[in-house]
Formats: C-alpha cells, sequence, structure tokens
C-alpha cells in the first residue's frame, strides 16, 4: 500500500520536474533549408511553439531574428552548414545567445527579398515549425526564361525588349510567334485561329517536395524523388519535339527539392500560359495491393468512386504538410480564383487523359480503365486542361521497384509524350488570346 509520504515524494518530483520544463523552454529538434530560385525556405522544428521578432535591414540585405524561448543548442547550430554556396538568395547565417532564452538568428542575403515567416502546427511527421520563406523582390520570369531558352544565347531576352512599345503591344507574345523562324524546322501554317504561331508549352508539375516528402515507399522511396526524375524525362522528351512544325516547350513547376503550394502550381502554369498541365504523382493507398496506373481529371460535382476521393482528399493535404502561410492574402485570393474552372476545361482535361491512359496502358498494368474524376486542387486551371498521372502505386513493394527502375521510367516519359502528341494531333492549340 502506498503511504500518504510516498505520495507526497512523488508529487514533489513531478513538481520539480515541471519547473526544469518550464526553464528549458522550447527545444529546437531540427534545422533545414530548401534553396531554389523562386524562394529558399529556412524551417526551425521545435518541441513547442516558437515566438520570433523579425527585421529587414536593407543595406546590406539581412534578416535579423530574435527567437524567444530558446537556448542555444546543436541542432542549431547545425543551421549555419546547411547553407549551400550556390544557394540563390541566402549569403550565410549566423546565429547567437543574444540574451538569456533569447536566440538571435540573422541571414545575410543576396538580394533584396519580401521575407515571410510564420509558424505552423504540429502534424505527422512534424512537431512545431517556425517557418522563413524569402521571396526574391524581383522574381524571375518562367516565360521569359522560356523564350530567352528557344530563342539560344545568339539572341539574349533583355529588359528592353520585353517591356512593352505602345498600349496593347505584347512584345512576350511577338517573341512567342518570331521564335519559330529562327528555327531549324520547317514552319508549319498558322496554327488553328490565323493569329500567330508560337511556343505550345507544357506544365509539368512534379507532385510534392521540400518539407513535404509525399508518399514513402516500405523500402524507403520517397514519391518527391520519383516523381522529379519521370518530370525531367518528360521535358527532355517535349523540348526535342515539335507539334505541325512548332515547337514545344516544357516548364517545371519545381526543378528541384522545394515545395510548392498547391494554388502557386497552377499560378505558375497560367503565368507561363501553358496549354496543357501534367501533374505527377505515385501516391499511396493504406493497403499495399492496389497497383497500377491511374489518370485523374478535375471534377465539378462528386468524384467518380470511392477511391478517387479518397485520392483527392489525400493530394489536398500537402499545403498542411509542405507547410503554407494561411495567412497569406495573395495565396486566399489564388485559391478563390482557382475555383472558376469551366466546363470546356473539365472535357479537354478528359480528352488528354483518355489519350495518355491508352498509351500508358501498353507499357504497364492500370489501375482503372478509364479517366477518373475528383477535386483535386491541382487541376483547378480554369482555362488550362489538366490531368493528374499517377505512375504507379508507391505503396506496393513490386511497383516500387518499378518507379526506381530507369526502364520503366523512360517506357512512362515515352508514353506520356505520345499521349501528349496524340491529344494535339486531334486538338490544334489555338492561337493565344490571353494576356499575360
Amino acid at each position: 500500500m502506498i503511504s500518504r509520504r510516498d505520495l507526497l515524494q512523488a508529487g514533489t518530483l513531478v513538481l520539480l520536474l515541471d519547473r526544469a520544463h518550464i526553464a528549458r523552454g522550447a527545444a529546437i529538434v531540427a534545422v533545414r533549408v530548401w534553396p531554389a530560385e523562386d524562394y529558399t525556405r529556412v524551417t526551425l522544428e521545435s518541441d513547442t511553439a516558437l515566438k520570433a521578432k523579425q527585421t529587414f535591414i536593407a543595406q546590406p540585405p539581412r534578416l535579423a531574428v530574435d527567437i524567444e524561448g530558446i537556448e542555444l543548442n546543436p541542432a542549431l547550430r547545425e543551421l549555419v552548414a546547411k547553407v549551400l554556396p550556390d544557394d540563390p538568395n541566402i549569403a550565410g547565417v549566423r546565429v547567437g545567445q543574444y540574451a538569456p532564452g533569447v536566440v538571435r538568428l540573422v541571414i545575410d542575403l543576396k538580394q533584396a527579398i519580401k521575407p515571410q515567416v510564420f509558424t505552423l502546427r504540429p502534424i505527422e511527421p512534424y512537431q512545431h515549425r517556425l517557418v522563413f520563406d524569402l521571396y526574391p523582390v524581383t522574381p524571375p520570369d518562367p516565360l521569359a526564361q522560356l523564350i530567352a531558352q528557344r530563342l539560344g544565347p545568339q539572341t539574349p531576352l533583355t529588359p528592353s525588349s520585353t517591356a512593352p512599345a505602345q498600349p496593347g503591344h505584347d512584345p512576350l507574345g511577338e517573341l512567342i510567334a518570331r521564335q519559330v523562324d529562327k528555327s531549324p524546322l520547317t514552319a508549319a501554317p498558322p496554327i488553328r485561329g490565323g493569329k500567330t504561331d508560337r511556343l505550345i508549352i507544357v506544365a509539368i508539375d512534379p507532385g510534392h517536395g521540400g518539407e513535404d516528402p509525399g508518399a514513402i515507399g516500405r523500402n524507403g522511396t520517397r514519391e518527391k524523388d520519383v516523381v522529379l526524375r519521370i518530370a525531367r524525362r518528360l521535358r527532355d522528351r517535349i523540348n526535342a519535339a515539335s507539334v505541325n512544325g512548332h515547337t514545344l516547350r516544357a516548364f517545371l513547376t519545381r526543378d528541384g527539392d522545394y515545395f510548392v503550394p498547391l494554388h502557386v502550381r497552377v499560378q505558375k502554369a497560367r503565368q507561363v500560359q501553358a496549354d496543357l498541365f501534367v501533374s505527377i504523382h505515385a501516391d499511396a493507398f493504406y493497403t499495399p495491393r492496389p497497383q497500377g496506373a491511374s489518370i485523374f481529371a478535375l471534377s465539378h460535382g462528386g468524384a467518380s468512386s470511392s477511391s478517387a476521393r479518397w485520392m483527392a482528399a489525400k493530394e489536398n493535404k500537402a499545403d498542411l504538410i509542405g507547410g503554407i502561410n494561411v495567412k497569406s492574402e495573395e495565396a486566399q485570393v489564388q485559391r478563390a480564383l482557382l475555383d472558376m474552372s469551366t466546363t470546356a476545361q473539365i472535357r479537354d482535361s478528359l480528352k488528354l487523359g483518355g489519350t495518355m491512359l491508352q498509351e500508358i496502358g501498353r507499357v504497364g498494368k492500370l489501375h482503372k480503365p478509364r479517366v477518373e474524376q475528383a477535386g483535386f486542387a491541382v487541376l483547378k486551371a480554369p482555362d488550362i486542361p489538366s490531368v493528374l498521372v499517377e505512375a504507379a502505386f508507391i505503396s506496393n513493394p513490386e511497383e516500387e521497384t518499378k518507379l526506381n527502375s530507369e526502364t520503366y521510367q523512360e517506357q512512362l516519359a515515352d508514353a506520356l509524350m505520345r499521349g501528349i502528341e496524340g491529344y494535339f494531333a486531334k486538338n490544334p492549340p489555338l492561337a493565344r488570346s490571353r494576356s499575360l
């Protein structure tokens, strides 16, 4: 029988432990840096929520952050070595104990940035996160980059060449048209619509990335890694192809290991005036049995099956795992705009998906013999035919092995390319009517 004295001693021990925990404050358990041309993300993961005050200094550009309630520990010191020399935005990091319970973090920058600092609540597999998203004040122009790639090194795309000369004048649109004359390919008659010849742009969207690994196979294969490899293979095929004599160009929504919010993926595709949007995934189911590739299009109403509904709900959680600043006004506006998808977009997406599915069926198993539909957030571009390709089930051990196979990656990229060509053969792209 436990005596009153034993209970009192136990209570004292609990009280002492609690005081020690309070005195210790939060502890940093991991630090991560995700560099990209679009933006660089710095993440501090801790066992309890952190409070921070930040100040941006313009000359020289740097971000000073005071983090309250923590002491400098080895995990936090690792941040200094995490910054790579080729980071487009961060020159270096300094960290030190500024005062008792306050750590000062100084991020030296290579250019002027617009910082977004926010916290994320715990979600599997992460604890509390303090996030610094460092966006360049002058972001890269992806459409100008695509045109510059097509024109080649002999014809640089300078700011003066992209500045409108008069109201209504669209020099970038003219460059899209004019580049065909510089191609060694034989120029075909103008694309249906009769307005202009132009680049045909296919946006390729490798799912997940950065903080969001996507699904993970039994042998440790991460979805974000394998889909990026497939996307790059498809990019190479698109960049080497033409449709009716008109040059194709691929645009990747991410070309590295960093997180891109769902609405930004669509926003990027619209920014380059993409003709098609192809999102590539290799998802998991809650059992290892499902196998085969699938293709999904958007649905205005309900999902075409319970599994399609489950897949869409799972994919739409990517922003929670990858980490999006929910207080960002721009993000809220963009999400509202992407709810304007049209019946025509869905119709064309089903055509594209059907052509692709037929080609994929020649190189591997299909999970379903038809294009399925559900409310995938990443497919909501109102003016771009959009499909989501599930290359295989990474949760199936046999298919995980296949996804890591260069042979299957090549076969899948070939099949997707044939699907794109087959779609354009029956549905010639219209001349551009959208403004930049």
